[in-house]
């Protein structure tokens, strides 16, 4: 929400006005100095929207701030061209709503469509998150990065490696959405007060690793790829199936962490639905984008997001640090999820971040069943893997 500050307005009095932390709207405001507002600019309020309202018979502002928990300041703020002690019936006043429900509906087919519809929405409510493309797909999506809060400490999540598995996004984009609601509207996850998480902990999202792969399970092929892409998929026009990426490689099998390995042994030695490495390690734009966002941010954790199985995996050649024992312990404790520390598969890119960094990264199979797991389960992922989000985030040892 839009506002223009008028003499004597700071931050930390918009904090007071419509009870909101001062650090968000600070965030929110990258461009403008705290300490030196200037008359007339604009300053994001987060966590509340603009609604117009029509001047009904006994309205007052002291009654409409009442009614909306805020300061009437907030709304001769908003309506500073009209004289409060005159309104007038079938008139328009401006009212700050505050947002206390989810934009994101998880419980649908989550395209790359709908995930740039909620990412833009978010953004203009929680402008205090920073969003940018670390990259593109083969077909030239962008690869959104979500990064909130401004803590040392760094953790990345990331969801929909494998096409099939697009669940993993409704679920990350759910927590995403939770996780800005409780910052805005001060109320905990799970006894957890995020506005303590967000100061000392910057977390990373990448919601949608392969969006080509996403849509053609979703969507169907498109017309420029069809013949190409019926030709991989056996002469088969269902596309439920394809864990890979548009171009047939599977993106989890990329990574630099015994490749060769994975690449000999694999049956599949061509582009297909599923378990083709490529011809080299990294040889995707979307591969390259992660591999390059790891280097860059150093992130000192990393969820990866998949289905199924409800376990998780942990551990690469000895080289996981002591911390990840015992977050694998708490995940399994919290979500029910069993915990495996090594399993006779690499090249993916938890194998990977653990061979480079030596830091804690997990693969998480969420729900169970054949993918793509049905919508139905929904629930159930979410309320699992709450936890380990969250223990993720503020369980430091």
């Amino acid at each position: 929400m839009k506002i223009s500050v008028r003499s004597g307005d700071t931050f930390w009095y918009y904090s007071q006005l419509f009870f909101i932390p001062a650090g968000l709207i600070i965030d929110s405001n990258p461009s403008l100095d705290p300490n030196a507002l200037k008359i007339g600019s604009e300053v994001e309020i987060p966590g509340f929207i603009k609604e117009s309202y029509t001047i009904k018979q006994g309205d007052t502002f002291w009654k409409l701030a009442e009614q909306r928990n805020i300061h009437v300041d907030g709304l001769l703020l908003l309506n500073g061209n009209i004289n409060p002690d005159a309104l007038k019936i079938g008139s328009a006043i401006i009212l700050p709503s505050r947002v206390t429900t989810p934009i994101v509906n998880g419980r649908q087919g989550y395209s790359f469509e709908i995930l740039q519809r909620d990412l833009t929405r978010l953004k203009e409510i929680y402008p205090f998150i920073r969003l940018r493309s670390i990259g593109e797909s083969v077909l030239g999506k962008p690869l959104y990065e979500i990064k909130i809060g401004d803590g040392s400490k760094k953790v990345h999540m990331n969801a929909s490696f494998h096409a099939n598995e697009w669940i993993t996004t409704s679920v990350l984009m759910t927590f995403l959405n939770d996780f800005l609601l409780s910052l805005t509207n001060m109320m905990p996850i799970r006894g957890v007060e995020t506005l303590s998480v967000y100061k000392a902990v910057t977390l990373s999202i990448v919601p949608m690793v392969n969006p080509d792969g996403v849509d053609l399970v979703l969507k169907g092929p498109p017309s420029a790829m069809k013949d190409q892409l019926l030709n991989i998929n056996n002469g088969s026009s269902d596309f439920t199936g394809w864990k890979a990426n548009i171009r047939g490689v599977d993106l989890n099998n990329q990574f630099p962490a015994k490749w060769e390995l994975e690449k000999e042994r694999k049956e599949v030695k061509s582009p297909a639905p599923r378990d083709f490495p490529g011809d080299k390690p990294l040889s995707e734009p979307e591969t390259i984008a992660m591999a390059e966002l790891a280097q860059e941010e150093l992130f000192d954790r990393m969820l990866a997001l998949h289905t199924q199985g409800k376990e998780f995996y942990w551990g690469y050649e000895g080289l996981e640090p002591p911390e990840a024992e015992r977050l694998a312990e708490d995940f399994e404790r919290v979500s029910g999820y069993r915990s495996v520390r090594y399993i006779d598969s690499y090249a993916g890119y938890k194998d990977w971040y653990i061979k480079e960094y030596r830091k804690p990264a997990f693969t998480l199979e969420l729900g169970k069943g054949i993918n793509p797991l049905p919508l139905s389960q929904f629930d159930e992922i979410y309320r699992d893997t709450l936890g380990i989000f969250l223990v993720s985030i503020y369980r430091w040892y």
